[in-house]
């Protein structure tokens, strides 16, 4: 059984924005003094404050809140002395074959891929179709863009209005997938706490194998799929080749050479 959520607003100067949140997302609404007193009713909030829009758990010993910040933390650490264009998923992509690639993320998240993607040069269009999802991200990205170090990334991560099935008309280079995976006893333990918040939440993607022929319908030259060690290639169909790192690997599926040379 999934989780329960309601929206909050932790100062009465936030209230109409947080009600009108909760319309949008239809979901309950309360001012935090009223919310916290439904603590058994609802698992988690969804709650508006000076900081910005944050997941937050409920209950005794709860976690500190999630929020999308892409100015701080491991996210701007990894900006910052990650291995740029070395790492995994940078290959993946095919960045290590050209530059300034299209990306769509066609499941964005919190958006941590998709930064890393923009922040080595690719124009990275996001989609989320999980609404309290979509609006963490939509909060964290309108933050970015005021913060002078990183508005030059943000501004290359448009949030587009519908999901995949909706882009059939539109082109990219490359077309990103990582599909949330039902998790297991041994992963559940080491899951990242945003993780475990959103699969309380959400659960998996019942539909994740349809995701695969609308992403090859619409890349130019490839699509890479990020999975946990042991997942089934998505919709059973083999990837051209793997790349394999510490936590998972990415399946990729080439369409067409990056490598202008052989072209």
């Amino acid at each position: 059984m999934l989780s329960s959520l309601a929206v909050a607003s932790d100062n009465p100067l936030h209230d109409l924005e947080a009600k009108a949140l909760a319309d949008a997302l239809s979901l309950p609404y309360f001012p935090l003094q009223v919310a916290l007193k439904f603590v058994v009713e609802f698992d988690y909030l969804l709650l508006k404050s000076e900081q910005g829009l944050a997941l937050a758990k409920t209950g005794k010993g709860a976690p500190k809140p999630v929020f999308v910040d892409f100015t701080a933390g491991a996210v701007d650490h990894r900006r910052r002395f990650g291995g740029g264009k070395g790492q995994d998923i940078a290959k993946a992509v095919g960045l290590n074959k050209r530059a300034h690639l299209s990306v769509l993320d066609a499941t964005a998240g919190l958006g941590r891929d998709a930064f890393v993607l923009a922040s080595l040069g690719c124009h990275v269009s996001l989609c989320e179709r999980v609404g309290f999802v979509r609006a963490l991200l939509e909060n964290g990205l309108s933050r970015a863009l005021l913060h002078p170090e990183v508005t030059s990334i943000a501004s290359r991560m448009p949030l587009l209005a519908g999901e995949i099935g909706e882009l059939l008309d539109q082109r990219f280079d490359v077309v990103f997938l990582d599909p949330m995976y039902p998790h297991t006893e041994k992963s559940s333990a080491a899951a990242k706490k945003e993780m475990a918040f959103f699969r309380d939440l959400v659960g998996k993607d019942e539909d994740a194998d349809l995701l695969l022929p609308k992403a090859l319908e619409i890349a130019n030259y490839r699509v890479v799929v990020k999975r946990p060690k042991g997942a089934p290639y998505l919709n059973n169909v083999e990837p051209s080749y793997q790349l394999g790192g510490k936590a998972g690997r990415f399946d990729i599926y080439v369409l067409k050479s990056l490598d202008i040379n052989e072209q």
